[in-house]
This record gives structure tokens, C-alpha cells and sequence, in this order.
């Protein structure tokens, strides 16, 4: 009867030296918190584009009495048709300033919204903050020369006499 093998021998699988150091850099601190970051970002973003969208530009558009700048534009080449949309449509090359307006007016709305946000999320943090801390005692050092200098003090004046 033929002997089982007792144990298989497998051949050492070496990973590369850079496969470590990728690892390394991934588990990182500051690489987690980056990828956090970007993902409450993300998150963020959803947030003060919905109030931008949503809650600013609706009150925006009854102020300016509902200007639409999208439909501002230069057909470069093809058919000029009377709104983006269809001058799109029909293949033509245009220049979108309406289309660029909006997204600056939209940037300002978002910039003026989190300089906001900011704002207030600074003062509810600059409550939260307690007294400031106490100073540090001075270094052991000082405190013994402070402690020589008051014993000479008193020495010189032990020496000196009263003076009637």
C-alpha cells in the first residue's frame, strides 16, 4: 500500500517589496482622512446644491423677475434657432454665454451660502470652547532660582542695620 503524503509542499509566494509600501501608504492617517474628507465633502456638496437650487435660486429668480439666461447664446456655425435647446438639436455650434452666466451666478449663490454656513458653524464652536486653560507652572528650574534670589534677599537684609 502506497504511503499518503503527510504534508503538500508549496512553494513560498514572495509579494513584491512596493505591494508593502502601497499598503503602508493606504492605511496612512492622513490618506483615511483625506478619503473621509472627499466623503463628507461629497456628501456636503448634495446639501448646499439642494439649498442653493432648491431655497436660494427660486427667491433669486421672483427678485430679477425670473430672467432666464440659458437661452443667451451665438450660433457659431448651422442653423440659428430661436433657444439653445433646439439650436442644439439641429447640430449647430454655439456660444454658450447664458448657459456661462448661470454658472457663475450659481458659483456666487454657493460661495455666499457656505461663507454663511462657515459663519455659524464658527460661532456655535467658538461657544462650545471653555476658559482658557490655566498657564503652565514654570520650569523646576525657575522656581529654585526664584527661591535663592528671595533667601539672599532676606540675608541681605538680616545684614543691613536699622536705620534710626
Amino acid at each position: 500500500m502506497a504511503q499518503k503524503p503527510t504534508h503538500l509542499h508549496v512553494p513560498d509566494i514572495h509579494a513584491p517589496g512596493w505591494l508593502g509600501d502601497f499598503r503602508s501608504f493606504l492605511m496612512r492617517g492622513n490618506v483615511v482622512d483625506l478619503a473621509v474628507g472627499v466623503i463628507i465633502g461629497a456628501a456636503f456638496t448634495a446639501i448646499v446644491n439642494s439649498l442653493v437650487k432648491d431655497i436660494f435660486t427660486p427667491f433669486l429668480g421672483l427678485l430679477i423677475g425670473g430672467i432666464d439666461f440659458t437661452n443667451l447664446f451665438i450660433t457659431l456655425r448651422g442653423p440659428h434657432m430661436p433657444t439653445l435647446a433646439e439650436a442644439q438639436k439641429a447640430g449647430a455650434v454655439t456660444l454658450n454665454i447664458g448657459v456661462f452666466l448661470n454658472a457663475v451666478i450659481q458659483f456666487i449663490i454657493i460661495g455666499f451660502v457656505i461663507f454663511w454656513v462657515v459663519r455659524i458653524i464658527s460661532r456655535f464652536a467658538a461657544k462650545k470652547e471653555a476658559a482658557p486653560a490655566a498657564p503652565p507652572p514654570p520650569p523646576r528650574s525657575e522656581v529654585l532660582l526664584q527661591d535663592i534670589l528671595d533667601v539672599l534677599k532676606e540675608q541681605e537684609k538680616a545684614k543691613t542695620p536699622p536705620t534710626a
